[in-house]
C-alpha cells in the first residue's frame, strides 16, 4: 500500500524510536544503579570494612524501579505509535501529550528522590 503521508509515517517512526532510546537509557540507568550497589558491597567486604555501606540502601529497589518504568515506556510508546498510525491513515490526527506528561512527571520524581537520597547519605 502506498501512501501519501509518507514523511509523516516516517516522522512517526522517528519519533517511536526516540521513545525507545529513551526506554533503552532509562533501564540502562536502571541497571547501573543496581550493579553499582552490589560493587560497592562486594568492594566493602573486600576491604573487611562494613561500614562503607548502609544495610538499608534503596539502591537494588530503586534500579528495579527504573527497568520497569522503562520497559512500561516502550510499551506505551508502541501503543502511541499505532494509534498514530492509525490516525494518520484515517487523515484525523489528534496531538496527545499523555506520554509526554507521564515520563517528565516520573523523571520529576526520580529526580527528587535522588536528590533527597543523596542529600541523606552524604
Amino acid at each position: 500500500m502506498i501512501k501519501n503521508n509518507a514523511g509523516d509515517h516516517m516522522a512517526n517512526e522517528r519519533t517511536y524510536l526516540a521513545w525507545i532510546r529513551t526506554s533503552i537509557g532509562i533501564m540502562a540507568f536502571g541497571f547501573v544503579v543496581v550493579k553499582f550497589s552490589l560493587f560497592v558491597k562486594q568492594l566493602s567486604f573486600i576491604l573487611g570494612k562494613k561500614d562503607v555501606v548502609q544495610s538499608k540502601g534503596y539502591s537494588p529497589v530503586a534500579g528495579i524501579i527504573l527497568v520497569i518504568v522503562g520497559a512500561l515506556i516502550a510499551l506505551l510508546s508502541y501503543l502511541r505509535y499505532k494509534h498514530t498510525e492509525k490516525q494518520l491513515n484515517e487523515k484525523g490526527y489528534r496531538n496527545s501529550s499523555l506520554l509526554i506528561t507521564i515520563l517528565t512527571s516520573f523523571i520529576l520524581v526520580v529526580s527528587l528522590f535522588l536528590i533527597g537520597y543523596l542529600i541523606v547519605s552524604t
